[in-house]
């Protein structure tokens, strides 16, 4: 159970909360972690459109997409830990790096895919991230807390619903494949 945040720190902060520190700016998305509603909904939304934009723009290898992920995950750790230590949560939920990390990694893995293809990914992966059943309910309390522990813990939790994700789309493309 996560403690309350201290009275600076409402349970949505405000953008001068996201632009007090590089952390914060990191942990909440760019903005995406303001949203007064469904605010991992809206991470793993502005995911997807930085995806679209990397893969555009950069047009990055699988290598280079490997990269992104695996930087995201330990930039996401260091920011969720840091972001959730100021704001007296441990698992505060305008944290939404993890979404955008993890986000990318099913858009990636489960590449090549159209607009559908993203979309399935999409509401997959917010079931498993919502829902947590299972493995991810287990992730979810495996690592909490504060401290390094916990923001580990706020990046995990994602991870195990991506693995869910991709685990999901890769049965269904055994079944209709074979």
């Amino acid at each position: 159970m996560s403690a309350l945040p201290p009275a600076s720190t409402p349970a949505v902060p405000s953008a001068r909360f996201m632009f007090a520190r590089l952390s914060h700016l990191i942990a909440l998305g760019f903005g995406a972690g303001l949203s007064r509603k469904a605010p991992g909904t809206v991470g793993t939304l502005w995911a997807w459109a930085a995806f679209l934009l990397i893969d555009a723009w950069a047009a990055p290898s699988d290598r280079g997409w490997g990269l992104i992920v695996g930087a995201g995950v330990l930039l996401g750790w260091w920011a969720s830990t840091a972001t959730a230590r100021r704001a007296g949560m441990a698992d505060p939920g305008f944290v939404v790096i993890d979404e955008v990390v993890a986000f990318w990694l099913v858009l990636w893995m489960a590449a090549p895919h159209g607009l559908w293809g993203q979309t399935v990914c999409f509401a997959l992966f917010r079931f498993f991230d919502a829902a947590k059943p299972g493995p991810v309910a287990w992730a979810d309390r495996v690592c909490k807390g504060m401290g390094w522990r916990g923001g580990w813990g706020i990046m995990f939790d994602d991870l195990v619903a991506a693995f869910c994700t991709l685990l999901v789309i890769a049965l269904w493309r055994f079944v209709i494949g074979g």
